[in-house]
């Protein structure tokens, strides 16, 4: 359920997701809230440590064996494998398209609907996450659920590979697996914050980026394999190799050492979820947070072409799997770019300016894959690969660096006592923006009359969907809502004793 063609469409533009938790994938996106750690945001770097490591300090690590300052430990070793198994997962993506496309025979329209139902696990993480806190299983809050999670991985993967016959058994099959991805997701999280509480903060910057460091490995060394496999392998053994992984992830959770919960009841459960829920309510109904997050959603629904797209490269282009690979490779490796462009050079930017101009910028450059589509790059003497990565490395850098201001908006927007659960519950929102844009590109692509045997409207269709984000601009200044810094505890403490409350 996931697009790997060339040549974005502005959608991709616009969202620029490190298929880090990241493009739109059926694996949802919620990697990419580590980035925002360090100097992005005055409340992450609270949260998350600085990070910062003198030269003696990594001398002494190395003598003593650690990484990172890190002192090496099965469960230090469990969670890494959480993060790397969900960038490494990234190999199954280009075999899902082909499998859409060649074996159930679904349209460009067809396979961008079910596409974006591939997110939808991503959209509760909250509620996993109420789950994991409040509702031990078999006596365990974390270990339980990682093994549940890759088991479910495992056995829709493998299900994927030998199974499926239709469409419906495949979009199920694809949104179990995704659910497994996410509820580890949530849980490889809380054992991340569970780990530093405590600790310094530089310990706490030197973890999470070790977090990042092994997802990101993942997702690199998955993005080229996930089309070079494709040379020699169908789509449905890649499915079955991928099926490994997760059942990698569950046999290692076996591992963990976790205190058991021999205290728990029903009604302490649901008095947890009831306590949850209404802090997170009484945080997003505060227009503060509803009126920036509203517009941050209308900014990344407008309809995208990702799946025409696909459609095009690999029938009309004839791109070869392994070069699409190459392609994924160079988009991952892009929007990294982007990541440290957007942290060298424009941190201290405003959100709304950022925005503002991303969205101008992005529409010139969004439109650039009509070149390749109505073939004008080959009156100019560039051939179809040549412009193909070249245009996925601009639009990559480009598309994180305007990503990255929504991951700041987000966490600045998140009060203390309830970072996390808003945080996420932020996240499942920008997963659904992500999933509205997709089903609306497939509601435009059907309309235009785009098919694998006919891209005649696919030119007038990446221009309405590079054009349309123009029209949510005047709603700009609801971003002015969201307070300008995320106060402290104790400034909210003082807020409400003003008030008398």
């Amino acid at each position: 359920m996931v697009n790997g063609g060339v040549g974005r469409s502005r959608g991709k533009v616009r969202r620029g997701l490190v298929r880090v938790k990241q493009e739109q994938e059926p694996m949802g996106r919620s990697r990419m809230r580590e980035v925002v750690s360090g100097d992005v945001s005055g409340k992450l770097e609270r949260e998350l440590g600085e990070g910062n490591t003198s030269e003696e300090e990594v001398s002494k690590d190395e003598k003593r064996g650690r990484i990172f300052g890190i002192d090496p430990s099965p469960e230090v070793a469990l969670i890494l494998l959480c993060y790397f198994s969900q960038g490494a997962l990234g190999i199954s993506r280009l075999a899902a398209s082909f499998f859409f496309k060649d074996s159930l025979g679904l349209s460009p329209a067809e396979m961008a609907a079910f596409t974006g139902l591939g997110t939808l696990p991503w959209m509760i993480k909250p509620f996993y996450g109420f789950l994991s806190d409040s509702l031990p299983l078999f006596g365990f809050r974390r270990k339980s659920y990682l093994v549940l999670s890759g088991l479910l991985g495992a056995a829709s993967w493998l299900v994927l590979g030998t199974a499926v016959d239709t469409t419906a058994q495949a979009v199920t099959a694809f949104l179990l697996a995704s659910m497994g991805v996410a509820i580890s997701d949530v849980v490889a999280d809380s054992l991340v914050v569970e780990r530093v509480r405590g600790h310094p903060q530089s310990e706490a910057g030197k973890f999470q980026s070790l977090c990042w460091g092994a997802s990101a490995v993942g997702g690199l060394l998955s993005s080229y394999f996930s089309g070079s496999l494709l040379e020699t392998m169908s789509p449905t053994s890649v499915f079955k190799l991928t099926s490994v992984i997760p059942l990698l992830g569950a046999a290692v959770a076996l591992t963990l050492t976790e205190k058991k919960q021999d205290q728990f009841t029903v009604s302490n459960a649901m008095d947890s979820f009831k306590l949850q829920g209404q802090r997170l309510w009484g945080a997003l109904k505060q227009k503060a947070v509803w009126m920036p997050t509203l517009f941050v959603f209308l900014w990344q629904a407008t309809p995208n072409a990702d799946s025409a797209m696909f459609y095009f490269n690999t029938t009309e282009l004839q791109f070869p799997p392994e070069f699409l690979g190459r392609v994924r490779l160079l988009s991952s490796a892009a929007a990294l770019l982007g990541v440290g462009v957007f942290q060298t050079f424009l941190k201290n930017v405003p959100v709304k300016k950022m925005l503002v101009g991303a969205t101008l910028i992005s529409v010139p450059l969004g439109l650039t894959p009509i070149i390749l589509v109505t073939h004008m790059n080959r009156s100019l003497g560039i051939p179809d690969q040549t412009f193909a990565l070249g245009d996925t490395a601009v639009l990559g850098v480009l598309g994180q660096v305007a990503f990255m201001p929504t991951l700041v908006l987000a966490a600045r927007l998140c009060p203390p006592g309830v970072e996390g659960t808003l945080f996420a519950a932020l996240m499942s929102i920008y997963n659904a923006s992500g999933a509205v844009s997709t089903e609306l590109g497939a509601l435009m692509t059907s309309f235009l009359g785009v098919r694998d045997e006919n891209f005649s409207n696919l030119p007038l269709l990446l221009a309405i969907c590079n054009m349309l984000p123009l029209a949510v601009l005047p709603l700009a200044g609801m971003i002015d809502a969201a307070p300008s810094s995320q106060p402290d505890e104790e400034e909210q403490k003082k807020r409400h004793t003003d008030k008398g409350e």
